[in-house]
């Protein structure tokens, strides 16, 4: 298939891998930042956000992920063990879960304000390294263990929320879902995707999920069930067709649905919920299985996804430690977007050349390394 490629820091056996799919995860991972840097001058309000949809990206992902895993595992399981399985998930996730918290540790003090983070300043050393030892784990904060103020699973590096559920989504696939007929597998879809219209529709939205309490936890597991394991049965029940142009079209139609306004205001939320289901119910499996059927043509077109595919993962669990200083200028000095917004495209360019390094540098080595010494070793 002219759509996969095989990269250099797979294991001996992998699968080729979507390049596409690669590429858009990429795209969708640099509109977080973009998202996150207009986000920092709403003051929490997502009625006036630009970018508005630009947290849906975590559901684009969960829909992503699980197609990646359904492709690469599912015919598997009977030649790999449970064991073999989460050690290819490990090497494959945590060495950046761990330069994340790395990254966020660094930065922390750097992100002081008396206004936005005001008990940051009086959070003694050997605590916020006792943060990041725990978030090496990935295992949640409690809030009673909350240096940053903002109730983070993780608050040396916010967005590992969602890395926390990713695990959670592998988990279920390779103790109980793998083993899932078709239909099972469907009814559990249905099911999933009715409790996420339900949230989405009396929330206004399905923004959440990164907090240690009831209400967040359960936003949370809705935010992941239904795109993760529609993704699951994407790959299995779908055979991919022959899409011209479609990294282009593709990239496309996910800035298009991150750019969309909110719906409805302040008086009829559930009008925005209807999209964001929509979104991920529909939209999101739609551009999964058009990149997963089209093919990189040309040169610099297989380039720009190349390299769009590289620091999609890296930059999207690293930047966040920079937005944390850029809000708290920001706020400090209460510096409006049209003054900021330089600084915010040098944001950008740092997040994109840290992402670049940690890959280069750290990532790729640290995943060669582990996987010889804890899968080709014992394949051989």
């Amino acid at each position: 298939m002219n759509s996969l490629n095989t990269q250099s820091t797979a294991f001996s056996d992998s699968k080729s891998h979507y390049e596409i799919l690669d590429g858009l995860r990429g795209v969708a991972a640099i509109m977080v930042v973009i998202f996150h840097f207009f986000e920092t001058f709403t003051g929490g309000n997502h009625l006036i956000q630009i970018i508005n949809h630009g947290y849906l990206a975590v559901d684009f992902f969960f829909v992503l992920s699980g197609f990646v895993i359904g492709y690469a595992y599912d015919d598997r399981w009977g030649k790999m063990s449970l064991r073999d399985f989460f050690k290819r998930r490990l090497i494959r996730l945590h060495p950046m879960i761990i330069m994340g918290m790395v990254i966020g540790a660094i930065g922390f003090y750097f992100s002081a304000s008396p206004i936005v983070f005001p008990g940051i300043s009086s959070v003694p050393v050997w605590e916020m390294l006792l943060i990041m030892l725990i978030g090496f784990t990935l295992l949640p904060i409690p809030p009673s263990m909350d240096i940053r103020g903002w109730g983070e699973l993780h608050p040396l590096d916010g967005p590992a929320w969602s890395l926390f559920y990713e695990y959670v989504g592998n988990i279920l696939y390779a103790l109980f879902i793998r083993k899932f007929s078709k239909k099972a597998l469907s009814v559990l879809v249905f099911l999933a995707g009715c409790a996420l219209i339900h949230l989405a529709v009396t929330q206004g939205d399905v923004i959440g999920g990164w907090s240690l309490d009831a209400p967040q936890i359960r936003v949370g597991l809705v935010r992941l069930l239904y795109p993760f394991f529609a993704g699951l049965l994407l790959s299995r029940i779908c055979k991919p067709g022959h899409i011209k142009n479609a990294f282009l079209w593709c990239s496309l139609m996910i800035i298009a649905v991150f750019l969309f306004p909110r719906l409805g205001g302040s008086g009829n939320m559930w009008m925005n919920g209807l999209y964001d289901s929509f979104a991920i119910i529909f939209l999101f499996p739609l551009i999964v299985y058009l990149g997963a059927s089209g093919k990189v043509e040309g040169k610099y077109m297989k380039k720009a996804c190349g390299f769009f595919g590289d620091i999609s993962y890296p930059i999207y669990i690293t930047h966040y430690p920079l937005i944390y200083i850029f809000t708290s200028w920001v706020v400090d000095n209460k510096v409006p977007l049209y003054k900021a917004w330089p600084v915010g495209l040098l944001l950008l360019i740092s997040a994109i050349a840290i992402a670049y390094a940690s890959l280069k540098l750290y990532d790729i080595p640290v995943r060669k390394w582990l996987t010889k010494k804890f899968i080709t070793k014992k394949a051989g």
